[in-house]
């Protein structure tokens, strides 16, 4: 079973851990300390002795940050946490709104003469801090990045740094062999007119050097830095059990050293050295001597738009993902009106289901099962203490994925348990509406995905409704479920790329009450030309997911005749793609599923 149940912190030991801060504080005369959830390399996903801000808070959402005086305490979360906050957090912290409330205002009004603000330089990055500074200026407030840890000192049971081994991606996958990758970044880094990069994110290295690995729950990746020639010769840094075992694969051209090498091997960097300031941690900027040019890690966008090959590899991915789905949602359809089902029994079952394929290396983030009011919690994660009956009647959230060793699949069902209210209903529909307008999208090329984000939402803005997240984030290839630079939201500035896969997720959460959320996976590529359309680029999505949306949650009435026929069509094709994974009483159940509305 890769999900554990336990819960992964207690509220009331946030106080004496605050105060084993506070004291290591005073030590060093500091008078606000920044916790972020980061490690060294700025990823979404941490091993578990980077998980500070758990450790210090309670808090275990994915993004977020604390922020320490000698007398207040904020943990600063977004919209998705702000419901889950208040149940993992003890009275000694304050939850605060982020980013409405801005973290110099309230360095501000917790300093208000003045004082040093400090951090650990490796774990912010150059642009965050420098913004930082540039709203504090003319306040009395310093800040001090540094390079001194002080939860070495105050988390007595500290995991260990993960040092797993690292496996060869296959070339057959990826669809470019290594060396193939490396002079092409090459020659992208020699183009902004440096000499090496310094790569510092573990998915663009597993991606540039089609490696993977297990240091991370849920992420494939190994853990390490690079250093990336414009010549092609590749440096890496990670701490490999048997580093002999991956350089047969890597060859002549890249060199393996332990991952500490890396500090070192900054300040002896020489010419020109391209480094992205919104990625890589302040303290490289620090330690380099050589002259800096800020630039865009080289290796994301190439990442991001798959290659023929990976698209297929994860196209498969996705039928075999659907068949275990399916045969979980034709199994609580069977067992949720009977009211014996929990949340932990939804969440057991479901990777039962995924774990009967071989290829299943890990699920791709924990499961989220949701009944009822828990439904509202965006990122929620069931535990002993939480696990909630099923109740025949409530709606039931099913947010979950796999990683796969030919792709990553993410998806969300919203089911019903039993009878449906009409509130329900029409709830449901709009966010419905909203996925289905978004998958229909054809849009000209060059447009990002805050030019489009608004689709989804208009359906729930015509009612007074929104959602608090993004509808959609970029997914990798047996890498990060969620990917960068690509996204559907307000935020997503970078143009969409045939190849990029996306989510497709709105939703609508009414707190103590239900959650709603319909999610597919989709990728970009070229729309078809239209009879009378001018010459004008044009894309569109093609779906990647393939599992029934449940019609007893749908007011068929408010639907329009194109979003009736996109879903007949979805449906038949579920169909035609997914039963022949499928044992024939499953088959049977998924063809009632798909009947035409």
């Amino acid at each position: 079973m890769y999900q554990s149940f336990d819960a992964p912190t207690r509220p009331q030991d946030g106080p004496p851990r605050l105060h084993a801060l506070r004291e290591w504080m005073a030590t060093r005369s500091i008078h606000a300390f920044i916790v972020p959830r980061a490690d060294v390399h700025q990823g979404e996903y941490v091993a578990p002795r980077d998980d500070c801000l758990a450790w210090l808070t309670g808090f275990t959402g994915s993004a977020g940050f604390a922020a320490v005086t000698s007398d207040k305490a904020g943990v600063f979360i977004d919209g998705r946490y702000r419901v889950q906050v208040k149940a993992q957090i003890a009275d000694c912290y304050a939850p605060v709104p982020w980013p409405e409330t801005k973290l110099a205002d309230w360095l501000k009004e917790a300093l208000p003469g003045g004082g040093t603000v400090a951090m650990n330089a490796w774990l912010h990055t150059r642009d965050e801090l420098t913004k930082l500074e540039k709203a504090l200026k003319g306040s009395g407030i310093t800040l001090a990045p540094g390079t001194d840890d002080p939860f070495d000192a105050i988390w007595p049971d500290r995991p260990a740094a993960p040092q797993g081994a690292a496996e060869v991606f296959p070339e057959g996958t990826a669809g470019k062999t290594h060396a193939e990758k490396r002079t092409e970044i090459a020659k992208s880094i020699a183009a902004k007119g440096a000499d090496s990069a310094v790569i510092t994110l573990p998915d663009s290295i597993a991606w540039l050097l089609n490696i993977r690995g297990a240091d991370i729950p849920r992420n494939p990746v190994k853990q390490g830095f690079a250093i990336l020639s414009a010549d092609g010769h590749c440096a890496l840094y990670a701490d490999l059990p048997e580093p002999e075992a991956l350089q047969g694969h890597l060859g002549n051209h890249v060199t393996i050293h332990p991952k500490e090498a890396f500090a070192q091997a900054i300040p002896a960097l020489t010419g020109r050295v391209l480094v992205d300031p919104k990625t890589a941690p302040a303290q490289v900027f620090t330690a380099l001597t050589a002259q800096a040019i800020h630039a865009d890690d080289p290796c994301i966008l190439p990442k991001a738009v798959k290659t023929e090959a990976e698209l297929a590899a994860t196209r498969g991915t996705h039928l075999r993902d659907a068949a275990a789905v399916i045969r979980h949602l034709k199994w609580i359809s069977e067992e949720a009106p009977k009211g014996s089902l929990t949340e932990i029994d939804v969440v057991k079952h479901l990777e039962a289901c995924r774990a009967e394929d071989p290829a299943l290396r890990d699920i791709s983030f924990d499961t989220i099962a949701g009944t009822g009011a828990h439904g509202a919690v965006v990122h929620y994660r069931v535990t002993t203490e939480t696990n909630a009956p099923v109740t025949p009647g409530d709606l039931l959230l099913i947010d979950s994925g796999g990683q796969y060793q030919d792709g990553t699949t993410d998806i969300t069902r919203t089911l019903p348990t039993g009878p449906v209210t009409d509130e329900q209903k029409a709830c449901f529909t709009r966010v419905l509406r909203g996925m289905i307008d978004m998958s229909m999208m054809r849009w000209p090329k060059g447009l990002a995905g805050r030019d489009i984000d608004a689709v989804a939402r208009i359906p729930l803005w015509q009612a007074g409704m929104d959602y608090d997240h993004g509808t959609g984030h970029g997914v990798g290839v047996f890498l990060s479920v969620h990917e960068g630079p690509q996204r559907l939201s307000r935020l997503g500035h970078v143009p969409l790329q045939s190849g990029m896969i996306l989510s497709n997720e709105p939703g609508y959460y009414r707190e103590g009450e239900f959650g709603i959320r319909i999610e597919n996976l989709v990728t970009v590529r070229p729309a078809p030309n239209l009879p009378g359309a001018d010459n004008r680029a044009m894309l569109c999505f093609d779906t990647l997911t393939w599992v029934p949306i449940d019609r007893g949650l749908i007011d068929v009435a408010s639907l329009n005749p194109a979003q009736i026929d996109w879903l007949n069509a979805y449906h038949a094709q579920t169909y035609e793609k997914v039963s022949p994974f499928l044992d024939e009483q499953t088959a049977q159940w998924l063809e009632q599923a798909c009947a035409p509305l």
